[in-house]
């Protein structure tokens, strides 16, 4: 499996991950929460693209997935793009250290008290940061683009998990690669909100309580939805994690842990980098574009996860080469509403009545297409 019929090795970066294979309406809001690049007469900047969405429930589409067939298209009349897959090295030099910062500022703090002011700032400030950074770097490798070769991307993913403090990478992996292939389908795809988060959240508590909480959510919701078969690499995730941990506190005290799980919350909670969790895939404005991108400097500690649409239209290229992506297709990516700034993006989450966790794009699984359709073929012969 590792060698192709010349036996030359396999570059897995190249599979992306996936080693198988109301117009007119005025809105007082400002500034924009989407960038129009090319405006017309009825879009003045400030005037929806379409009606409000119905907030007591998501947007049901029979549509494919938008991705797939504008990768497609990308493909017949940009065939150099496929120079820009690939892995890119500079990762894992960067996990190394921002890996290596966060220990040693756990270590560091192991004689502040985790009420601190100081303890405080530096885990939101710092640590947030970090561990969000970490959090991406994950994402990255996940799809394989750090190292040619399955097995050294995992164990990097490991590594990189060190400073989060639970086990995290593994499990990630074979979630996100779904939410790549069936997206937007209902109870397959867990970037998806519940039914039961729609009826308990849709309001401005329960999205103040989701933004705040937002990294729980990621992280116990694919138990409830989908969960995964665990393997070895589940097995080793935990152990080296484990063993991380208790070397930490039994040589450090508690509160480097601490630091390093506090700094996880809040990278997932109200803090500047995590807005791209609400940012990417929320229907904005009216629009049923189920995927938006962001352009600016937060990009730099992120990866380039804000080129989001980019990512999804080929996944299979690393977070530096997505900037060059875009200038190659301008005619694509430059007529794509995106997101001005990730911060306001929380802050009109929460504020505004038609945005809300009802604003996703869902769509049946293919088996629960079959069946529904089978049932309505059934129901027609009945009649």
């Amino acid at each position: 499996m590792s060698t192709t019929s010349s036996s030359s090795p396999v570059d897995f970066s190249l599979f992306g991950g996936a080693e198988s294979l109301s117009e007119g309406k005025r809105s007082p809001r400002s500034p924009r929460r989407t960038t129009v690049h090319s405006p017309t007469q009825q879009d003045d900047g400030v005037s929806y693209g379409g009606p409000p969405q119905n907030p007591s429930d998501f947007l049901w589409l029979m549509t494919e997935e938008p991705h797939r067939s504008r990768r497609m298209e990308i493909l017949k009349s940009h065939p150099e793009v496929t120079k820009l897959m690939g892995h890119e090295p500079l990762t894992k030099y960067i996990v190394f250290g921002v890996v290596s910062l966060q220990v040693y500022l756990a270590i560091a703090l192991r004689f502040t008290h985790p009420t601190s002011p100081i303890f405080l700032l530096c885990a939101y400030a710092i640590g947030g940061t970090a561990n969000h950074n970490l959090f991406l770097a994950i994402h990255e490798i996940t799809h394989n683009l750090a190292f040619k070769g399955i097995v050294p991307n995992k164990l990097l993913a490991i590594f990189a998990n060190l400073p989060i403090g639970i086990p995290y990478s593994v499990m990630f992996k074979g979630y996100h690669i779904e939410h790549h292939k069936f997206m937007g389908q209902d109870t397959i795809d867990t970037d998806l909100p519940t039914n039961l988060e729609l009826l308990l959240l849709n309001n401005v508590l329960g999205k103040v309580f989701f933004a705040t909480f937002q990294i729980l959510f990621y992280a116990l919701r694919p138990g409830f939805v989908r969960s995964q078969r665990l393997g070895r690499w589940h097995l080793l995730n935990f152990i080296i994690q484990l063993v991380f941990n208790y070397l930490l506190v039994s040589t450090f005290g508690w509160r480097p842990l601490v630091y390093l799980v506090m700094s996880s919350f809040f990278a997932g909670s109200l803090h500047p980098c995590a807005g791209h969790f609400i940012a990417e895939h929320y229907l904005w404005d009216g629009l049923e574009q189920e995927t938006f991108s962001y352009y600016g400097p937060l990009n730099v500690l992120a990866y380039n996860v804000g080129y989001h649409n980019e990512h999804h239209d080929f996944p299979s290229i690393p977070w530096t080469r997505l900037p060059t992506l875009r200038a190659m297709v301008p005619e694509v990516y430059d007529t794509l509403p995106s997101h001005p700034s990730w911060p306001m993006v929380i802050v009109n989450f929460i504020r505004d009545k038609e945005v809300g966790i009802f604003a996703r794009a869902k769509r049946l699984s293919k088996v629960a297409a079959a069946n529904k359709q089978e049932g309505d073929s059934d129901t027609d012969k009945s009649d």
